[in-house]
């Protein structure tokens, strides 16, 4: 099917043609292709997307310029109902956008469903945002003057986003950045393409002007985003990404003193103590660990479990993960979809391989499923060793390492052993203990007694290594914002 034949006045947006059309640069369609869309559930291509050169980056900073002084100069009442209705069109879409994740990401329909929901939130919370920017004004303590401070927009952003969830990356940076008054350049990940094409024609018809959002897409991510930070009218990078890329662009965005939002990767400890009510912490584990089949930074990674309830939780987790329904994400009845990639899936069978090798025993899953997509089954390890690979490195998979404890203060120890600290996840009928790992956890989100701790109106975000700064909340429009303060004597 050609583009041409599926745009229309109800153009249906699960169709990747729709979104195969060209860069998005300035408001305008530039046609171009070089990048494969794989479906991971098959291996077969989807569609084939541009591949932006130096020379198109640079241009997508040239029409965020050119839109950036009048869109900081749109009122935030007029910015506020651009994003309302980026989401009210996000939800009439909704099942068509959750349909298209399933195809180019390969989760399964429901984790698509919910993540759509998810995204849409973001431009509903920015849009009330957007009329609430802070200032302050008070008088200094000398009594000699008073002091104002602004708030204002920090500049054209670059946003980089990541495949394991096209639509909720990409809003929660697009959302707040279009609140404060900023342009963007959205780089999604070259696996997940087409969803970020879709929210750009969603922004068109919600009333985004030209050059305000622009998407590009590229092979070569190094010279072309080394290229757009090194132009002097950017001044804000977001990124959302694995820790070592994270490291390589705070080196480059130093170069220019560029401010950088940094999101990155996790090792969730998910601790279980002999007090915890077990069906609500088997609840739990099962979100934590198997929400997008295990591809989320925030998937719990290292089960701590204490020694009184360690037996049961085990079989009841190998029951629950042994049952679930692996297949294509669209398949409805889907409840554990393929990986991105193989090489996705190679990896995983190698940190299991690992595990198992040093005594780790398998309960359920541990071995590669064949076929042409890239599936690997829900699986649960016991008796893992403290030092294996799987215990240090993020497993970005559905496999659950489960460690015997003794007491809190070891649990703390092992969760605490990394140099990762995103989220934690604390089971116990105990709200004092609770509140006490809580604070002893090296982390910059604890989800107590649940098992999703995700939210748009909650600062998102870790500490160590996990990242710099804050998305979600009321924070997030501050990450791109300018405090100036003036100095006023009368």
């Amino acid at each position: 099917m050609t583009v041409a034949s599926v745009r229309g006045l109800n153009p249906d947006f699960s169709d990747p043609a729709l979104h195969a059309e060209g860069q998005y640069i300035g408001g305008r369609w530039l046609p171009g292709g070089g990048i494969p869309v794989v479906d991971p559930s098959t291996g077969a291509i989807l569609a084939e997307v541009p591949d932006a050169s130096v020379e198109q980056g640079l241009a997508a900073v040239d029409a965020a310029h050119a839109a950036a002084a009048s869109w900081r100069a749109t009122p935030a009442r007029q910015r506020s109902e651009i994003l309302r209705r980026w989401f009210d069109l996000m939800k009439e879409h909704a099942e068509e956008l959750a349909v298209l994740i399933s195809r180019e990401n390969g989760k399964a329909l429901a984790d698509a469903r919910g993540e759509v929901a998810y995204a849409a939130e973001f431009f509903r919370w920015y849009a009330e945002e957007a009329t609430r920017i802070p200032g302050e004004f008070r008088t200094a303590p000398s009594g000699a003057q008073r002091i104002l401070v602004d708030h204002e927009p920090i500049g054209i952003a670059l946003l980089i986003t990541p495949w394991n969830f096209p639509a909720a990356m990409a809003t929660r940076k697009i959302g707040p950045a279009l609140a404060a008054g900023c342009t963007v350049i959205l780089k999604p990940a070259s696996e997940t393409p087409l969803t970020a094409f879709a929210m750009a024609r969603l922004g068109e018809e919600a009333g985004v002007p030209p050059g305000v959002v622009n998407v590009l897409t590229t092979t070569r991510p190094g010279p072309v985003v080394s290229a757009i930070l090194a132009d002097p009218r950017v001044r804000k990078l977001s990124f959302t990404g694995s820790t070592p890329v994270g490291r390589g662009l705070l080196a480059e965005a130093a170069k220019s003193v560029v401010s950088c939002s940094m999101e990155l990767g996790g090792n969730a400890p998910f601790l279980v103590f002999d007090d915890a009510d077990l069906d609500a912490a088997l609840d739990g584990a099962m979100v934590a660990k198997m929400r997008n089949a295990g591809e989320a930074c925030t998937a719990a990674n290292r089960f701590y479990v204490q020694d009184g309830i360690h037996d049961a939780f085990v079989e009841g987790l190998t029951r629950r993960m042994a049952a679930l329904k692996v297949g294509p994400g669209t398949d409805p009845a889907t409840q554990c979809g393929p990986m991105i990639t193989r090489k996705a899936v190679q990896k995983i069978d190698r940190l299991v391989s690992d595990a198992v090798a040093q005594g780790a025993r398998v309960r359920t899953g541990g071995v590669t499923l064949g076929g042409d997509g890239f599936f690997y089954p829900p699986t649960v390890l016991d008796h893992v060793p403290r030092d294996a690979e799987i215990a240090r490195e993020e497993i970005f998979g559905p496999v659950a390492a489960i460690y015997r404890v003794a007491d809190e203060a070891e649990a703390i120890q092992l969760a605490n052993a990394t140099e990762y600290g995103l989220a934690a996840y604390v089971y116990t009928s105990d709200l004092a203990r609770a509140l006490r790992v809580g604070r002893s956890l090296e982390s910059g989100m604890v989800a107590l007694n649940r098992g999703l701790m995700s939210d748009p109106a909650a600062p998102f975000g870790g500490v160590k290594e996990s990242g710099l700064g804050r998305e979600g909340g009321t924070t997030g429009i501050l990450e791109f914002m300018e405090a100036k303060y003036y100095a006023l004597e009368f």
